[in-house]
């Protein structure tokens, strides 16, 4: 298989679409209880536009570099072998020099800290991201004044920003849209919400679109989370 058919074929493009062509700023949310995949899937995202040729910045919270790269070699290496590429570290290679991974401890994230090094990134012609992935952050302290500032950057820079947060089985608050607690009160600065959740019917992790105001989602799909591999399915019953 081409690098082509791996990425006309990969079941991610239906919530990553923006990473095709011209990129519109969007702000995305991946949301779930610890532990059902929320960074497999942003990791996914990431893939997913760099195989569509666009840079990428992760920003990975309270986990180590070395952690991070993990991620990137075991999902990479799932898809390969599930795809059966046939020069797969050769790929591999070619979009990596498009990746660049950030790593802050929780104490020391701030929207400025962030902003400073990317633009310092840019300013060098170091990297110009086109999606970045934002792992990590403490949702349960957010203040709404950040994600504005982090919304108005990502409009200034034409750049897709997708976010994990953690949701606490014993609250139950929601906004409007369906969005958990912690991050109901500023649901609408994101324009696309996946919620995970264990499915009912399999083993696999249901990926519920709540919201998708960008158009950026395939409408009518149905995706699931593998709990072996964490790789995306188009069902995976």
């Amino acid at each position: 298989m081409l690098k082509q058919e791996l990425i006309a074929k990969n079941p991610i493009r239906h919530l990553n679409s923006g990473a095709e062509g011209n990129i519109s700023s969007r702000m995305g949310l991946v949301i779930s209880r610890a532990g059902l995949g929320k960074t497999a899937i942003l990791v996914q995202i990431a893939l997913d536009s760099l195989l569509n040729g666009k840079q990428v910045i992760h920003v990975s919270i309270g986990q180590s570099l070395e952690k991070t790269r993990v991620w990137y070699d075991d999902i990479f290496k799932d898809i390969a072998e599930g795809c059966k590429l046939s020069n797969p570290y050769e790929i591999y290679d070619e979009i990596m020099r498009n990746r660049m991974i950030m790593t802050f401890k929780e104490s020391s994230f701030s929207r400025s800290r962030l902003e400073e090094r990317l633009n310092d990134l840019i300013y060098q012609n170091i990297i110009r991201p086109g999606c970045m992935v934002v792992d990590g952050y403490d949702f349960a302290t957010a203040d709404r004044r950040i994600f504005e500032d982090l919304r108005e950057m990502a409009r200034t820079m034409d750049l897709q920003i997708w976010f994990s947060a953690v949701s606490h089985q014993d609250d139950q608050r929601t906004s409007p849209e369906g969005v958990p607690a912690p991050c109901h009160e500023i649901s609408d600065l994101f324009d696309t919400v996946v919620v995970l959740e264990p499915s009912s019917g399999s083993e696999c992790i249901d990926l519920n679109i709540i919201k998708d105001t960008a158009g950026n989602v395939t409408g009518g799909l149905f995706l699931q989370l593998d709990t072996i591999t964490f790789m995306i399915k188009e069902g995976c019953r």
